[in-house]
């Protein structure tokens, strides 16, 4: 009975992959439960596996003190020694239980309790074996499907191949024979699941390591792998040994070591690049099978390449839906704009185009005059748009130019682009104006620019006045600015007379008609 009974358990232990302690473990924890439910008490019972005669003995235990306060789990000192002489205070006396009335009922919890425990050892023995293992290729088959996703059959346990992991080209048909990774191993109610995928990037460089005995003896390494499951991938490599080309290497002769991984890939398309420390080098190499004109760096921090191809190469940089140039740039691990030489070109002559334009001349604005337009071209303003792209700030740093000046400029650079505003909302076939409202126009704005020169000359006294260059006198600067101010008076008044004078003959000499 002894030997069939220890027999069992290790046939367990090697069927289910854990230790026979464990296993026996289990059966004394149900012994326990099975004889505390019998015996309905709440005494400290346990149990113990004897090898040899096979038998599971319970006992009940009592701690030994010296006054007793629980009687269902202490005994006192006295009659403690009437049972063991030699026991002390804080020693143990254990009772035997008989196991042999326990019946049936007992037998059958005991039972649920095995099965339950052999459960959990065999969940945390999957769990500790597989997530060590993430990443490792291993040979599993298609039990059946679940949906979207596929259960697979890896020997000792089950796994999940769900649909994110699966290559876009491939079917998968009960009983098919497929290698996958091993992606993750989640913890769940009904025990550890073990999520494998057919999409990794690791599953291609493992078939690599698998096929060229140089990358697994670590002469050629794999620095980067950018792939899209049943498309296309890119591998670099690199050589350690200089005389051992990593590209020749992984081709093998006449291809057959790629050809071996494409096989098992369905057709997938591998392309195999040198690994190059430059970027610049390394982005011309991760473009194949497109030429690269040239490479530059936009943005170092950023991670930003500006590539150049020739135009009949542009869609085979690109590639097809941009798979070409995504997959350099998960290779490489950087941003990559990619343009053509006519594209380029088109780009440089804007840019030249937009610095060299003219823009509109500071002379077209009304009420600037010419000493402020002095100042302003000496500030390196040149033209009216750019004016318009200044702060309030930037021009009151100009020397020369206050405050009030400001206000002035800004107010005639609004009046210029809303004069052309208006210019470009009018009817093509507006009526323009006659000969005398030319003339009575040309005298206002003479009188305008004579305004202007008055308050240029105004706002320079004032700011010499504020730096204390000139003395402040109540007789000198006033009275000829005022004598100015004047002057432009009556020239207005004088041309607004005639414009008056032009436009009551103009009245009558229709009349007349």
């Amino acid at each position: 009975m002894a030997s069939q009974l220890y027999q069992q358990i290790e046939l367990i232990s090697r069927e289910k992959h854990i230790e026979p302690e464990i296993i026996i473990a289990a059966i004394e924890d149900a012994m326990v439960v099975a004889a505390r439910k019998y015996y309905r008490t709440e005494e400290d019972l346990r149990s113990k596996f004897n090898p040899t005669t096979g038998q599971v003995d319970v006992y009940s235990v009592h701690l030994v003190v010296e006054e007793v306060a629980d009687p269902v789990r202490e005994i006192s000192l006295n009659d403690a020694r009437k049972r063991q002489p030699d026991v002390e205070v804080g020693g143990e006396i254990t009772q035997a239980k008989p196991t042999d009335v326990l019946g049936r009922i007992a037998a059958q919890t005991a039972k649920q309790v095995i099965l339950q425990k052999v459960r959990e050892a065999e969940r945390d023995t999957i769990y500790n074996e597989f997530h060590t293992r993430v990443g490792e290729l291993i040979n599993s088959v298609v039990k059946r499907m679940e949906g979207p996703d596929i259960i697979v059959d890896m020997g000792r346990t089950e796994a999940r191949l769900p649909k994110r992991e699966q290559s876009r080209l491939e079917a998968y048909n009960v009983g098919d024979r497929l290698r996958v990774t091993i992606r993750a191993v989640e913890r769940a109610a009904k025990g550890p699941q073990v999520v494998v995928s057919r999409a990794d990037p690791a599953l291609v460089q493992r078939l690599f390591e698998m096929e060229v005995p140089e990358i697994y003896d670590g002469t050629v390494q794999i620095r980067a792998v950018a792939r899209e499951a049943g498309e296309r991938t890119k591998i670099a490599v690199e050589s350690r040994d200089k005389d051992v080309d990593p590209v020749g290497a992984c081709v093998g002769m006449k291809g057959m070591r790629v050809q071996s991984i494409i096989r098992e890939l369905r057709g997938e398309k591998i392309d195999i690049i040198p690994f190059n420390e430059e970027t610049v080098a390394f982005a011309q190499k991760a473009l194949s099978p497109a030429k690269v004109t040239r490479v530059q760096i936009i943005d170092p921090e950023e991670k930003r390449l500006e590539v150049i191809v020739e135009d009949t190469q542009l869609s085979l940089a690109i590639g097809k839906k941009g798979q070409n140039v995504r997959l350099a740039s998960k290779l490489i691990g950087w941003n990559i704009d990619i343009k053509s030489e006519e594209e380029k070109r088109r780009e440089i002559e804007a840019q030249m185009a937009a610095l060299t334009a003219p823009g509109t001349a500071l002379t077209q604005l009304e009420g600037v005059g010419p000493k402020t337009i002095e100042k302003l071209e000496a500030a390196g303003i040149t033209s009216i748009e750019k004016l318009a792209d200044m702060t309030p700030e930037q021009l009151v740093e100009i020397p020369g130019i206050g405050e009030k000046m400001v206000e002035k400029i800004h107010q005639s650079v609004a009046a210029y682009f809303e004069a052309l505003e208006t210019a470009a909302t009018a009817a093509p076939d507006a009526v323009v104006a006659a000969e005398g409202e030319d003339a009575v126009t040309e005298q206002a704005a003479a009188a305008g620019e004579e305004a202007a020169l008055v308050d240029e000359a105004t706002e320079e006294a004032t700011e010499e006045i504020a730096a204390g260059e000139v003395e402040a006198t109540p007789d000198a600067a006033p009275a000829d600015v005022a004598a100015e101010a004047e002057a432009v008076d009556e020239a207005t008044e004088e041309a607004s007379e005639e414009a008056r004078e032009e436009e009551i003959g103009t009245s009558d000499e229709g009349a007349e008609q």
